[in-house]
This record gives C-alpha cells, sequence and structure tokens, in this order.
C-alpha cells in the first residue's frame, strides 16, 4: 500500500511541475534510467560500506591491488 501511494505522490508532484512550469514530459529512456539506478545503488553501498568501517573499490582497482600484492 505505501509504494502505491509513494508512486501516486510522485506522479501528482511530475504532473503539478509540467502544469506549473508549462512543459511536456520528457521521457529519458529505459538505459538512462538503469545507469542512474546503477549509480544510486553505488552511491548506496558507498554510504553502507563507509558506515560499517569498509571502502569499496572498482573491480578494476581491486584486480590490480591484489596483482600489485601478488608481486611483493
Amino acid at each position: 500500500m505505501q509504494a502505491l501511494v509513494a508512486t501516486a505522490h510522485k506522479i501528482a508532484r511530475t504532473v503539478y511541475t509540467m502544469l506549473k512550469n508549462r512543459v511536456q514530459y520528457h521521457d529519458i529512456g529505459a538505459e538512462a534510467y538503469e545507469q542512474k539506478q546503477k549509480e544510486r545503488e553505488v552511491a548506496y553501498l558507498k554510504k553502507k560500506a563507509a558506515k560499517l568501517g569498509f571502502d569499496l573499490l572498482p573491480h578494476d582497482a581491486t584486480a590490480a591491488i591484489t596483482r600489485a600484492v601478488a608481486m611483493v
């Protein structure tokens, strides 16, 4: 039920903004939405890891560090 109310509220805010500013709706597309979702998820995970005392590194950086440590 909460998700339904939240979705209705988001739609209402979007319609209000469109009417107030007299702009047309512009769909960003699925790829752009998925990219934004990924960025939000990474930001959330970084925040969560920092709260738990960890640092997140990109996969490529992790592999480089592993190779560097193996050489020592």
